[in-house]
């Protein structure tokens, strides 16, 4: 058996591609437009798990209230420097909604409302301002 890829249904193509990319670093591996479906399949990966990808699927058409997505759980990176990580997607507009107060765990929250847990790659990090002191914002 091999891990193919998750799907993700996003109701705002770019916005997501924005965050999944530009915000955490993935790379889009490849592209399917079908018009007569009327959907796009995007699939992403991260540098070092080209291999494990993200599909991010977009329906032309506008759906009905997709809810709040917290019935999928979340999605999971290891990343080299979580507070370089944070202050990057924070410059970016996104809230951090559970700091990395421990050097170690951060969530944040896609556009479409996808919990994404992001872990310190190796030992957790010093503890280190503004992120210590840092309170919990909504939920992830």
């Amino acid at each position: 058996m091999k891990y193919l890829h998750t799907m993700v249904r996003v109701s705002d193509l770019d916005a997501s591609l924005r965050f999944y990319c530009e915000g955490l670093g993935l790379r889009e591996n490849r592209r399917k437009e079908v018009p007569q479906g009327r959907f796009t399949l995007v699939f992403l990966a991260a540098p070092e798990t080209p291999e494990a990808e993200l599909e991010l699927t977009w329906n032309w058409d506008p759906e009905p209230d997709m809810g709040s997505a917290r019935n999928f759980g979340h999605l999971a990176f290891r990343v080299d420097d979580i507070y370089g990580l944070c202050e990057h997607l924070q410059s970016m507009g996104y809230t951090i909604n559970r700091p990395p107060r421990d050097g170690h765990m951060a969530f944040v929250r896609s556009p479409d409302l996808i919990s994404v847990e992001l872990l310190q790659k190796g030992d957790a990090l010093a503890p280190q301002e503004p992120w210590a002191s840092m309170e919990n914002t909504g939920s992830w």
